[in-house]
């Protein structure tokens, strides 16, 4: 399975915490995007990508024009984080940490999730892309695809704190000796 993180937004480069909020790619994500091309020459069995106009883009950039979207692959609600920066959250909450601590509620758009409720999406998922025989990709964010990763590796949610994971990069995700494990994490082509 190949992951795809979506290319650099304003806020992804900012560090704001961007969940539901629908920004388009910086010219720079764009770049990034096109630059995953190579990637995808061969024919996928499954494309799912989150419905955000950001992994929407970089799915088509990168050459994979026929996906399908699937909620299932949107990013982590923020709730009254969302567009926050962690220093910024910090200051009226010290040593916060998203992975530990979670989020706040915020308006009707942006309720917030728990980590298990983004693992359940995950799951959701896995189990869509192993009843595929053949190749699948994903295009989605950050912290959805490192929970979804620490699913795959049959580990909590929260576990996916250990997996670092950039804007533009691309992950594969496979087996040995009929193990889930990682093949390719946090790859970079620009």
């Amino acid at each position: 399975m190949l992951l795809l993180r979506h290319g650099e937004t304003e806020w992804s480069k900012a560090g704001r915490h961007t969940g539901r909020t629908d920004l388009p790619l910086t010219e720079h994500g764009e770049e990034q995007a096109r630059a995953l091309a190579p990637l995808v020459k061969e024919p996928f069995e499954l494309v799912l990508v989150s419905p955000a106009q950001r992994a929407r883009r970089t799915a088509e950039l990168a050459g994979l024009s026929e996906y399908q979207v699937d909620a299932d692959l949107w990013e982590w609600d923020y709730g009254g984080y969302e567009g926050i920066t962690t220093p910024e959250i910090r200051e009226t909450r010290p040593g916060w940490y998203l992975w530990r601590d979670g989020v706040i509620p915020g308006d009707a758009e942006h309720p917030g999730e728990s980590v298990a409720q983004v693992g359940a999406r995950a799951d959701r998922v896995i189990e869509r892309a192993r009843a595929v025989e053949g190749r699948v990709a994903l295009v989605a964010h950050g912290h959805f695809l490192r929970v979804l990763a620490a699913r795959w590796l049959r580990l909590a949610p929260e576990d996916g704190r250990l997996l670092k994971l950039d804007t533009g990069t691309y992950s594969r995700l496979g087996f040995e000796h009929a193990e889930p494990v990682l093949t390719t994490w946090n790859a970079p082509v620009c």
